[in-house]
């Protein structure tokens, strides 16, 4: 049957309407808080995760710094998602960040697709919302890393939330593989999002079936990856 699905997001930022644009409608700026590393070039929108290169979504209002639409081009299928921002400035220099995802996700088992794009959605635009708040203009460095397959979920997410103290937003935690301390600024049933001094680090519920590290470093040129894999080897393997 399919299902035909529209997920809100908004907030009020300290950062300027310029800054907020600078964020959603350029490569650096979306790398600094999507996932992967990307690019807006020729119309287009496009992303690169874990090896993988995703379809390309197409730009139909680019009005800065005001508003910023993109979606994926319909499949045979009906499948597509896109992605509506809309950006107004507030007094002393606080700007409205309201992003609505829309779209069709076909198939009679799309309620599983659906959380996973609704809680990881959650994650993003919050990540969005730190990052404008702690880090705006600042350039990132994209750290994903993927760990052993997971069979049970429930228990996976008991391991990792064990390992960082059983945290809850607000609380403060240490990230061995980072070598320090930060508070969590987001969790949900299928993320969790930690805030330090350079970075924002976060756990995702990968649908391939493995815990994904998929951070946004804003710090040194040092390569974290291999310690973030032998992290996730340690807590899944």
């Amino acid at each position: 049957m399919g299902h035909e699905f529209e997920i809100p997001q908004e907030a009020l930022v300290e950062a300027t309407p310029e800054q907020v644009w600078e964020a959603i409608a350029t490569g650096p700026g979306i790398d600094a808080w999507f996932m992967g590393r990307n690019e807006v070039d020729g119309g287009v929108v496009r992303t690169a995760f874990g090896g993988a290169a995703l379809p390309g979504s197409v730009v139909t209002t680019a009005d800065p710094p005001h508003r910023f639409t993109h979606g994926s081009e319909p499949a045979p299928d009906g499948r597509f998602v896109a992605y509506d921002f809309l950006i107004e400035g507030r007094d002393r220099g606080s700007t409205s960040v309201r992003l609505v995802a829309s779209g069709f996700l076909p198939g009679d088992d799309w309620e599983g697709e659906y959380e996973a794009m609704s809680t990881g959605l959650a994650l993003f635009f919050a990540t969005l919302v730190e990052y404008l708040g702690h880090f705006a203009g600042r350039a990132a460095t994209p750290v994903t890393e993927f760990g052993p397959p997971v069979t049970d979920w429930p228990r996976a997410w008991r391991t990792l939330y064990e390992e960082l103290g059983d945290p809850r937003p607000g609380d403060k935690i240490f990230l061995e593989p980072a070598g320090q301390t930060g508070v969590v600024y987001f969790a949900n049933a299928q993320t969790l999002g930690v805030r330090t001094g350079d970075g924002l680090y976060r756990f995702i519920q990968g649908r391939g079936g493995s815990m994904v590290a998929s951070h946004h470093l804003f710090g040194g040129p040092a390569d974290p990856g291999p310690a973030w894999r032998t992290w996730l080897e340690r807590l899944y393997g």
